[in-house]
């Protein structure tokens, strides 16, 4: 209100002075100019009234500010509470669509109902009327989608059943080449003619080769599943009464050596004239059949047999991971083709197993 009645003060001390001015004039332009300040005096004795109330102006919008703020709160709820009765609608269509795919295929029908029942778990307790009004208009929506759901179950169907069909063709080739060839005594050219103890022998040695057994490095029994070639003539001589035939194919070698049984060979022929005392039951020697350190340099042993009816060719039986019998390889306990291997022209000079000679067992060729 001072400042008010500072105002009106001004203007009326600038009117006087005005009037003052005026009179020089003429009368026309001192009446309009009168009016015109009459006319500014009243506007600012009104604006000097309107003051208060116009500085008052801004509290009253805060507070129509404060009170209108909760008024647009109610509306965002609506819309969420009409979103949650739209996402409602699909829960009880969820559980009717999830009764036909369980019989037609369980695994696609599993993906889209876990995600379709995570939503429809919060509402449909709190209102099951309104969710259960528009669940005949969705049911046709959810039929449409139900159709292409059996397409992908019948296609891994198919594919399954091929799979155990081709599973035991690994399990039949389990070794590298031909299967274990065997023979029976009567095939053996003069088999009759050998001394008794060197027939039992050969027919227990033969019998091993129908066990289907590998060779396995280190094993001296058929009861591994396999044995090694040494092993394999320590067993056979063992089962047949020789008590002090030693383990190793290198010892063996020396223990007919020092019992002045072995016949060396050092020919390359099949048939050289060292060749003729070779008898059925003899031990067999190599050396450079693998690379190891020995003295003597022995690695590979098998048992004479003789020759073979059918065909003629010498034959031996033992343990071998490739030897031949009949042009193929063979990996185990088998029957397989004696011959001098030998090699002229070695330039390379390549690890190649090398026939040393033969010896006889003592007390079986009297």
């Amino acid at each position: 209100m001072f400042c008010a009645e500072r105002e009106t003060n001004v203007l009326l001390s600038v009117r006087n002075k005005a009037e003052i001015g005026f009179k020089k004039l003429p009368r026309r332009t001192v009446q309009l100019f009168s009016m015109l300040l009459r006319i500014i005096v009243v506007l600012a004795i009104l604006l000097a009234q309107l003051a208060p109330a116009c500085a008052e102006q801004p509290l009253s919008d805060k507070i129509q500010k404060i009170f209108a703020t909760p008024t647009p709160t109610p509306k965002p709820r609506k819309r969420n509470t009409a979103s949650k009765r739209k996402s409602s609608t699909p829960a009880p269509t969820a559980e009717k669509s999830a009764t036909p795919r369980v019989k037609e295929s369980p695994q696609p029908t599993a993906t889209p109902s876990t995600e379709e029942e995570s939503e429809s778990l919060s509402p449909s307790p709190k209102k099951k009327k309104a969710s259960s009004m528009p669940s005949p208009t969705s049911s046709p929506h959810r039929k449409k989608k139900s159709s292409p759901s059996p397409e992908p179950s019948e296609t891994p169907s198919p594919t399954v059943t091929p799979e155990p069909e081709e599973s035991p063709s690994p399990s039949a080739a389990k070794k590298h080449g031909a299967p274990n060839a065997t023979l029976s005594p009567d095939q053996i050219k003069s088999f009759d003619t050998y001394p008794s103890k060197v027939q039992r022998l050969l027919a227990f040695a033969l019998e091993l080769t129908t066990r289907n057994l590998d060779y396995q490095y280190g094993s001296a029994d058929p009861a591994n599943g396999g044995m090694d070639c040494s092993g394999f003539v320590y067993f056979v001589l063992k089962q047949n009464g020789i008590t002090d035939v030693p383990r190793d194919s290198s010892e063996q070698y020396s223990w007919l050596r020092r019992a002045h049984r072995f016949e060396s060979v050092l020919s390359q022929k099949d048939d050289s004239f060292e060749l003729e005392d070779l008898k059925a039951g003899d031990l067999l020697f190599w050396t450079g059949t693998y690379s190891i350190e020995r003295d003597p340099p022995i690695t590979h042993a098998m048992i004479y047999l003789g020759r073979e009816k059918k065909t003629g060719k010498r034959v031996m039986v033992g343990a071998s991971d490739g030897r031949v019998y009949q042009g193929e390889s063979r990996n185990g306990v088998s029957v397989f083709d004696f011959d001098v291997e030998r090699l002229q022209n070695n330039e390379e000079k390549k690890l190649r197993p090398t026939f040393v000679g033969y010896g006889h067992l003592p007390g079986f060729q009297d």
